[in-house]
């Protein structure tokens, strides 16, 4: 029996599952998230002597028998278990079934974005979970093991909710969060030790791939996003030496490494940071491709210094081009600096992945073709259409509560078995229906994708790069029953 502090676990649920999404799903297009922030934590720990392990019981095809049976033979002290909202029955599922075979020996704590906006009542109505670890808890998990090993008690411990002698259920006061991020570990030095970076795959990066955080938390206040609101806060980042060092790392350790993702909520928030970071990448000359998060209003300037520095995509969340709908999700940007930005980002020679949703307060048929038609002038290299999901712990959240956008306010009822949510059974204040939304988005994707000029461009593309050709091969196999669903239906 190998004893160990801690093992981080990335619970089985449905195949193909990413709980750390922004909206934990199973992706049409095949995307498979690595479990960073249990990595995160697990390297915090490491590096400070502790005896880890991390498991990905999705991405490694593990059953929920011999997850059981691999964590019960390390017999370690804590299990922290990432948790979602459409996967928190089976993360209490696998918390129970610890605490069944290892008893008090072992710890249970839950982490993540449902643990945290509902950590109250998951240790009230649960007593196989000892603690929760709320919001940013890499501290938090090693002052637990210091703790235990002090036999000390949970009062000091910041970011806990647990349940004291009397049953009581307690709330300790947040963790602060962390502003020197250079002390966090890097993640692809954990990925490398502990998981197989080929079985991970980004539908708009380069494949195979790195995904690392170079910021946490955003200063931005949109009112559905999900990180910013129950984990990370306010934007905080790691200094351009130190993302330059992880950059150099990945390419001395990592050659297969075709890409990287800086899957930061906005990269450049910060436009002084962004273009910090970019000259530190120039001076090393680096030569592995990024791609990154950004705001639709990032000047031609920051958009050239980032692309001499390897950026080839940006990742942008436009969520639509109606004024009133932007204004209405606290999305705070301007129509006419949206159309500045994708024609600098084009004029720079950097691609865009840009994302639409349906289903926003003020969203109409018409808002919503217009943003399609718009999409369709860009002619961006990739786009996705999804559905307002909404998260305990956000403002969507509370407005889709208020207005009766969502109906049943237990998470139970919200999981269909592909795993996305089927929570807004009511029309929003527009008159759209969660189906009539789905409807849209799958329409959307077949007239953006399916359009002669795309298809031609993304051929030629390919002859041309060898890895675009690859990625976009990968692509339209994971996407093609989507793309063709019903279309000859519709032909009809």
């Amino acid at each position: 029996m190998t004893n160990l502090d801690a093992i981080f676990i990335n619970g089985p649920f449905l195949e193909g599952f990413s709980r750390e999404s922004r909206s934990p799903a199973v992706t049409k297009s095949g995307t498979l998230y690595y479990p960073a922030w249990l990595a995160y934590a697990c390297g915090y720990l490491e590096e400070r002597g502790h005896k880890c392990k991390l498991i990905d019981s999705i991405a490694d095809k593990i059953s929920f028998k011999e997850t059981i049976k691999s964590i019960v033979s390390y017999h370690p002290k804590i299990v922290v278990i990432g948790t979602s909202t459409p996967s928190i029955d089976a993360d209490l599922k696998l918390a129970k079934e610890i605490k069944k075979h290892l008893k008090n020996d072992t710890l249970t704590i839950l982490v993540g974005t449902h643990a945290s906006a509902c950590a109250e009542s998951i240790i009230k109505d649960f007593d196989f979970v000892n603690l929760v670890a709320r919001r940013e808890y890499d501290i938090t998990i090693l002052e637990i093991l210091e703790y235990i090993n002090s036999g000390e008690n949970w009062n000091s411990i910041r970011g806990i909710t647990y349940k004291n002698d009397s049953k009581k259920v307690i709330s300790n006061p947040d963790q602060p969060y962390i502003h020197n991020l250079d002390t966090i570990p890097f993640a692809s030095k954990v990925y490398k030790k502990h998981l197989n970076i080929k079985n991970y795959y980004y539908g708009h990066v380069r494949y195979p791939m790195i995904s690392i955080f170079t910021s946490r938390g955003c200063n931005a206040r949109c009112n559905f996003c999900l990180y910013p609101q129950t984990m990370f806060g306010n934007f905080r980042s790691r200094t351009p030496k130190n993302i330059a060092e992880e950059f150099l790392w990945i390419k001395n350790n990592l050659p297969m490494v075709k890409e990287v993702l800086i899957d930061d909520d906005t990269f450049t928030m910060n436009k002084a940071h962004a273009q910090a970071t970019s000259k530190e990448l120039i001076k090393i000359k680096n030569k592995i491709k990024w791609t990154c998060e950004a705001r639709a209003e990032l000047d031609y300037e920051t958009l050239k210094l980032m692309k001499k520095a390897g950026c080839r995509l940006i990742v942008t969340g436009f969520e639509s081009v109606d004024q009133d709908v932007l204004n209405r999700i606290n999305k705070g940007v301007k129509m006419d600096k949206v159309d500045n930005y994708t024609n600098d980002a084009k004029k720079a020679g950097i691609k865009i992945h840009a994302c639409f949703m349906a289903g926003n307060p003020g969203d109409t048929i018409e808002t919503l073709n217009n943003s399609l038609n718009w999409a369709i002038n860009k002619d961006f290299d990739t786009v996705q259409f999804f559905p307002l999901q909404v998260y305990p712990g956000t403002k969507a959240y509370e407005w889709a509560i208020q207005t009766g956008y969502i109906r049943e306010q237990d998470y139970r009822n919200w999981v269909t078995p592909s795993g996305m949510h089927n929570m807004t059974i009511n029309k929003n204040d527009k008159g759209l229906t969660y189906q009539e939304c789905l409807d849209f988005c799958d329409e959307a994707r077949r007239k953006f994708y399916l359009r002669p000029s795309y298809i031609f461009k993304k051929i030629i593309t390919g002859l041309f790069q060898p890895y675009e050709l690859r990625k976009n091969i990968i692509g339209f196999l994971n996407i093609r029953k989507y793309l063709f669903k019903n279309v000859s239906k519709e032909l009809k």
